[in-house]
């Protein structure tokens, strides 16, 4: 064999060879790009608490009250939670009440502010930029505008409750303001404000660190209570709405 002919050979075997990895490659990139997809179709659809669709954090606003919830930043999730403490160890423990606080804020204040301005003349340094501060009138309608809003919502959901024309609403609304009754009895005003914001600043951290057993957990929860309302339905309120009924025939 002459020594051109060897090189042809060599060059026909390494086309073979190219031929051969170029093929295995695109196979197994193909395979690699079947298998998400096929992941993808796998995944099933896991029940979410209240039926949501979004992550936590987008259930929450995705803005700056959802960082500090979810502790994203925990310097100022923590300087929240240490000032919201601080002001309920004043005011519940220590017995402060709140106009003499801010009174007392206000007078420290005015004082420094009115010293430090007499006293600017004789140590040469400017006196205190104290800014003008105004709340812009959009500002308060739209705040305003919020609240009336909310306020018809909440009155018209009350409305349609009263009615009687959603029983399932009507005995969770009663059942949650018993709830609350009882639990407001236990504790003052302050407390019952300090306890909600403490279980704010943790449980919804803790649901979304174990969002999935949390999930499981609460699906299996409420399939059992579905099936209690059912049989509370077929026992209770079945009778309740036939005798009505029946006193209409009559009439």
């Amino acid at each position: 064999m002459t020594g051109h002919e060897y090189m042809s050979m060599e060059k026909v075997a390494g086309k073979i060879a190219g031929g051969f990895s170029s093929s295995s490659s695109s196979s197994s990139s193909g395979s690699d790009d079947d298998t998400p997809s096929h992941s993808k179709s796998l995944k099933p659809n896991v029940y979410r608490l209240f039926g949501r669709e979004k992550p936590l954090h987008q259930v929450l606003g995705a803005g700056k009250p959802a960082d500090v919830l979810l502790w994203r930043n925990k310097r100022i999730s923590g300087s929240v939670f240490g000032c919201a403490t601080a002001l309920w160890v004043v005011f519940e423990l220590l017995d402060y009440h709140l106009i003499t606080l801010i009174c007392h804020i206000l007078i420290l204040t005015l004082i420094t502010l009115f010293l430090w301005s007499h006293v600017s003349n004789f140590i040469d340094k400017p006196p205190p930029n104290i800014p003008d501060a105004v709340f812009p009138d959009k500002c308060v309608l739209e705040v305003a505008s919020i609240v009336r809003y909310k306020m018809n919502q909440a009155l018209g959901h009350l409305r349609h409750i009263a009615f009687g024309r959603d029983v399932k609403s009507f005995l969770a609304v009663v059942c949650g303001l018993w709830i609350l009754s009882v639990v407001g009895s236990c504790f003052n005003f302050l407390t019952l404000v300090y306890i909600v914001f403490v279980l704010l600043h943790t449980v919804l951290v803790m649901y979304e660190k174990y969002e999935d057993k949390v999930d499981s957990f609460s699906e299996k929860a409420i399939i059992e209570l579905k099936k209690k309302y059912v049989e509370f339905d077929k026992k209770v309120l079945s009778k309740i709405h036939k005798g009505k009924l029946k006193e209409k025939k009559k009439d």
